[in-house]
């Protein structure tokens, strides 16, 4: 049995996994998915860090470290503070160390334009009702500290495995693709659908983040 910590992305709350967490529960896994301190102008991300190492508490076997989009940011940071055994971005931003948040985009190369309103850029293939609750569900995204340098110093000496969506409109696959490999030197696992794929395609995530575990 793995326990799957489970990091949202940005203006968002930990409910984003329930469906994960069901799946992976009736699995026979523990998850835990804390809300992070996201709306909060006096927390950056070595708060959100600690919101997550609360969260795991003193379970010490079996951590599986989950981060989506935003929140590749925050998971590197939180194997660094715990015994985790494997690391899995998903629709990621993929930090350097030191890297600040805010200038994510110019050192990546990041030019895409995204068009569209929130749930036709971040919910388009989610359905209808379930995407309007994640929207009322949602926080607003505080800046106040992303210009702050990330606390990461190194990549954590832990397995990483990386998860795109070949439809995702934010982070098209071909960036991701190349940013996987020159910041990581990994090829991605690929999942049909768009940037939500907890909430588009849970049981095919959460089939695939067994697999890690399970060999």
């Amino acid at each position: 049995m793995a326990t799957f910590v489970l990091i949202h992305g940005a203006g968002d709350v930990g409910w984003y996994w329930h469906l994960v967490e069901a799946e992976l529960r009736g699995r026979g896994h523990e998850t835990i998915a804390p809300d992070l301190p996201c709306d909060d102008d006096a927390a950056g991300l070595p708060e959100y860090a600690d919101a997550v190492v609360r969260a795991i508490g003193d379970r010490t076997e079996g951590l599986v470290v989950v981060g989506q989009s935003l929140g590749g940011f925050t998971a590197p940071i939180v194997c660094h503070r715990v015994p985790a055994e494997l690391l899995v971005l998903v629709a990621p931003m993929i930090p350097a160390p030191g890297e600040a948040v805010t200038d994510y985009w110019a050192a990546t190369g990041y030019d895409h334009e995204t068009t569209g309103d929130t749930i036709d850029v971040f919910y388009q293939d989610v359905p209808s009702a379930l995407a309007a609750e994640a929207v009322e569900r949602g926080k607003p995204q505080s800046e106040a500290r992303l210009g702050e340098p990330s606390p990461l110093t190194k990549w954590p000496d832990v397995p990483t495995r990386v998860i795109i969506c070949r439809d995702d409109r934010i982070f098209p696959p071909p960036y991701l693709r190349r940013v996987a490999r020159e910041r990581l030197g990994i090829t991605p696992d690929e999942l049909d659908g768009g940037h939500t794929p907890a909430l588009s395609r849970p049981r095919e995530l959460a089939a695939l983040l067994e697999s890690y575990v399970t060999g």
